[in-house]
């Protein structure tokens, strides 16, 4: 399958490696954390993604700005969530050291991304 356009954006590869780590630690928490926690995790971490391809779709720039805007607030509740899965024991050390750089990165490059739009 030919990688359409959103494909090639760093911001959407920074935030499918996120999604996907996630996954790979949600999948092997206990049935009660991940329907509660993981569940909402993994949905806020595919959402960013899923919002900047939405996007990227819609044809217009107005669309695609307000669907980053919602791929940003989706890395929020990512970090919410990440925050209330360790305060719960569900993460350890290592994975929250794995996974605070890409959220440390997501966020500018989402930034920089929205400014991007619509501009020549």
């Amino acid at each position: 399958m030919a990688k359409s356009n959103f494909e090639t954006l760093e911001v959407y590869q920074i935030s499918e490696e996120l999604s996907d780590q996630i996954w790979n630690i949600v999948i092997n928490w206990n049935y009660f954390s991940q329907n509660t926690v993981g569940n909402q995790l993994v949905r806020s971490a595919d959402s960013i993604r899923a919002n900047i391809a939405e996007g990227t779709g819609r044809g217009t720039y107005k669309d695609n700005r307000r669907f980053v805007r919602i791929a940003r607030a989706s890395l929020y509740e990512t970090k919410h969530w990440l925050k209330r899965a360790y305060k719960r024991n569900l993460l350890t050390e290592d994975q929250i050291h794995y996974l605070s750089p890409l959220i440390s990165e997501l966020a500018p490059r989402l930034n920089a991304y929205l400014n991007s739009i619509g501009q020549s």
